[in-house]
């Protein structure tokens, strides 16, 4: 076990005292599915280098175009594959040419000097492709047949709702996002956008291991993004939102929908992928109307990734930064909460945390 930070910084998760100072030490479970990476990022023929909690992990796509995914270490000197290259289907050592298929077993091209050709192996990582991501399970292998990555029914078949994936990564702990997607009161923060108008909670309640929340508010209230939403069905005033541990969504009417990846790459710093989707017939155009081909709604959603999404999660990505610049600094301060949406959150995030501990005691003892 880690010894406590004392006056050097924040405390871990044993020696944490309380609720805010635990949910900032407290981890990700790794039993579950993880978004690292776009599938466009990964072209057959390329690896690139994920993290979980520090662990480096080798996402590489063969040449049948299928992806694998590996520790990312040679089991001969131990440096990184990602520095080699994807030769067929098997990721190659830069330093002696050692090969490792999706199994983790090396293939060694030298001369083994009369050894017979050692049976070595390196961890693998589970990974399945699904909305245009690559998902990876950092766990225990045997539970990934026990857990499947969340289901967004309105991305799947032929004619999928049109959708916009928005990637960033973002210095901080990761309960620090997860308590800002859902937490309203922040809306001065976005004032220049205006993604909510209103912050009325209808209802925020713990339900094994979800925090669900009712929300009245406005969505796409800005100027510039009101144009563009039809209202004449409703008002799109009304949401629903849930921490389905360790995800996030919201449905608000059932026409504008959200979902939340958050690969935890070290405890402060976090890659994040939102899936943005809306009903076809959510979108208008001025003097068009909002019976618009779904083709060009998604081309729509696109380009609203340049206009609003990405400087809106900037801002996001700025004040989170900040928040843990703060914590660092001043963990030991009062920091009085009002909203029992965080208060909730933090809860469930001690709680599973705690749950992951007591199964594994490696992971306690890190």
């Amino acid at each position: 076990m880690t010894s406590p930070a004392g006056p050097q910084g924040p405390p871990d998760f044993e020696n944490a005292r309380t609720r805010r100072q635990k949910a900032r030490a407290a981890g990700l479970d790794p039993n579950h599915w993880y978004a690292a990476l776009e599938s466009k990022e990964l072209r057959p023929g390329q690896s690139q280098e994920v993290l979980f909690m520090g662990r480096p992990i080798a996402v590489f796509r063969g040449e049948d175009g299928a992806v694998r995914a590996v520790e990312n270490r040679c089991a001969h000197r131990h440096l990184k594959l990602t520095e080699g290259q994807v030769v067929g289907c098997k990721l190659v050592c830069a330093y002696h040419g050692w090969a490792y298929d999706g199994e983790g077993r090396a293939h060694i091209p030298h001369d083994l000097f009369g050894h017979k050709a050692p049976d070595l192996r390196i961890g693998t990582v589970p990974v399945k492709e699904r909305y245009g991501l690559i998902f990876i399970f950092p766990g225990d292998p045997e539970r990934a047949t026990l857990r499947d990555i969340p289901a967004i029914p309105e991305l799947e078949g032929n004619e999928p709702w049109p959708h916009a994936i928005v990637r960033f990564d973002c210095p901080g702990h990761h309960s620090m996002l997860i308590e800002n997607v859902s937490d309203f009161t922040h809306g001065f923060l976005h004032r220049k956008f205006q993604p909510f108008e209103g912050m009325e909670l209808l209802r925020c309640e713990e339900v094994g291991d979800r925090v669900e929340l009712e929300y009245r508010s406005k969505i796409a209230a800005g100027r510039f993004q009101d144009v563009f939403i039809n209202r004449s069905e409703s008002a799109c005033d009304h949401m629903l939102a849930c921490y389905d541990y360790p995800y996030h969504w919201s449905n608000t009417d059932d026409r504008i929908k959200h979902f939340l990846f958050v690969l935890p790459e070290a405890p402060d710093r976090n890659r994040h992928f939102f899936i943005f989707y809306v009903r076809t017939d959510t979108i208008r155009l001025p003097l068009i109307g909002p019976r618009l081909p779904r083709r060009l709604v998604h081309l729509m959603m696109q380009a609203t990734r340049y206009t609003t999404l990405k400087p809106l999660l900037s801002q996001d990505v700025w004040v989170i930064r900040h928040e843990q610049e703060a914590w660092e600094q001043h963990w030991d301060k009062p920091a009085p909460e009002l909203s029992p949406v965080v208060r909730a959150f933090q809860n469930l995030a001690i709680r599973k945390w705690e749950e992951h501990l007591a199964r594994s005691p490696k992971a306690a003892a890190a």
